[in-house]
């Protein structure tokens, strides 16, 4: 009889290992289970990184959004103050008499009006267009682009409204 009740444990002792062995295997794949399916990929994974992706360039473009707003915004100048952005054109409204001095590096294209070119010596701004240097005096060309090589150059407005594309740090007085 005993060995009747150790052959009756024994076969539940298999039978209880085999429902085990079955019941995890057929969690395979599951989130507890760190085995991958196609269908996950495919599925679940795939829609969560898409999720995370859009989410991701929708931030980004938030943040480009308000960068760019903030260059429109800050591209013109008040009187004395300063402004200007290394890599963006501004469009820059002068007055008669007022004066855009630029700082080395700055580029000045006029667009409409008429302006001069002020220095206190004959080397003034530099007319990339042309390919020449313009005087101290000098009236600037509509649709030429000059380069401010020393910081003390500046642009004067000789008709009543000068609009000028300024790229590069300046102030207006």
């Amino acid at each position: 009889m005993k060995k009747w009740k150790i052959a009756a444990a024994a076969a539940c002792l298999c039978f209880l290992c085999t429902v085990a062995y079955a019941a995890n295997a057929g969690s395979a794949g599951s989130s507890a289970d760190p085995l991958i399916t196609l269908s996950y990929l495919n599925g679940t994974f795939a829609k969560q990184v898409q999720t995370m992706v859009d989410e991701s360039v929708a931030a980004r473009k938030t943040e480009m959004e308000q960068a760019l707003d903030k260059l429109i915004a800050g591209g013109g100048s008040q009187s004395g103050t300063t402004a200007g952005s290394g890599s963006v054109f501004a469009v820059v409204t002068l007055s008669q008499g007022q004066t855009l001095v630029g700082d080395v590096g700055c580029e000045v294209m006029l667009r409409i009006g008429a302006a001069v070119c002020g220095s206190a010596d004959s080397v003034g701004l530099i007319d990339t267009t042309g390919g020449v240097n313009l005087p101290g005096g000098g009236a600037l060309v509509t649709n030429h682009l000059y380069m401010v090589t020393i910081s003390t150059r500046s642009v004067t407005a000789a008709s009543d409204t000068v609009k000028l594309l300024v790229r590069g740090p300046y102030t207006i007085s």
